[in-house]
């Protein structure tokens, strides 16, 4: 009898399509917001000491969990840095702000019903303490960005391993020093997020949103100036 000889089928990579890759990244940033802005809202509803460490270990593990396939923005400041900095697309981009937004305003509302507090003190900025908050969040929005882009998309530091550490601590540290001014948000999904579950005043809540987001533009535009054989 002769002998049979089988033989395993070759198998052949099929990329995936355009469509099921977005629709990875757009699910990987809503889930990060979401995570990222319930930690924060549930620490300050239940009046924890520890909110910055939450807010700065929940974005930590976040970006070590899903930064391998969208990047790890969870943050539509840090998308428009990455926008500017010329490492996502206008469109990609857009998708990643519906995404974090989502995320973040879903996890308010969570957030304000697993705590259920019996009254929310409401942030809400007025004369010095509008124009004090708007300075800070510029700022440590502008350190975070200008972090992210240099520990985490710089060609000079491929492959390294702390990225998500440096990135985590930035806003550990900015929340410690500012929260007490501002709330220590840096976060435009993290801002709306809180103004649905009481935490900030929709009336003031575009202070947020407008310094955030111009940080952002500024640490793009800060980077590509330092580093001009980096694009």
């Amino acid at each position: 009898m002769a002998d049979v000889i089988t033989r395993e089928p070759e198998s052949i990579a099929v990329p995936a399509p355009e469509w099921g890759v977005a629709t990875r990244k757009y699910a990987v940033e809503a889930i990060g917001a979401f995570f990222l802005t319930f930690a924060v809202g549930v620490a300050v509803l239940s009046h924890s000491v520890f909110t910055p460490l939450a807010a700065g270990a929940m974005l930590m593990v976040m970006i070590y969990a899903g930064g391998h396939i969208s990047g790890g923005h969870y943050n539509p400041a840090v998308t428009m840095a990455a926008l500017v900095r010329g490492r996502i697309g206008v469109i990609e981009a857009v998708g990643y702000w519906i995404a974090q937004v989502v995320g973040g305003v879903v996890a308010g509302w969570i957030g304000r019903a697993v705590v259920n507090p019996s009254a929310v003190s409401t942030l809400t900025l007025t004369g010095h303490t509008e124009a004090a908050a708007a300075v800070a969040e510029l700022l440590l929005t502008f350190a975070l960005c200008y972090v992210m882009l240099n520990v985490a998309t710089s060609k000079d530091q491929p492959g390294n391993g702390f990225f998500g550490l440096a990135i985590g601590f930035t806003v550990a540290a900015g929340a410690f020093a500012v929260g007490g001014i501002s709330g220590g948000v840096f976060n435009p999904a993290v801002a709306l997020g809180g103004a649905s579950a009481g935490l900030f005043a929709w009336s003031t809540i575009w202070i947020y949103l407008l310094v955030e987001l111009g940080a952002g533009i500024a640490a793009g535009l800060a980077f590509l100036a330092l580093n001009p054989g980096d694009k």
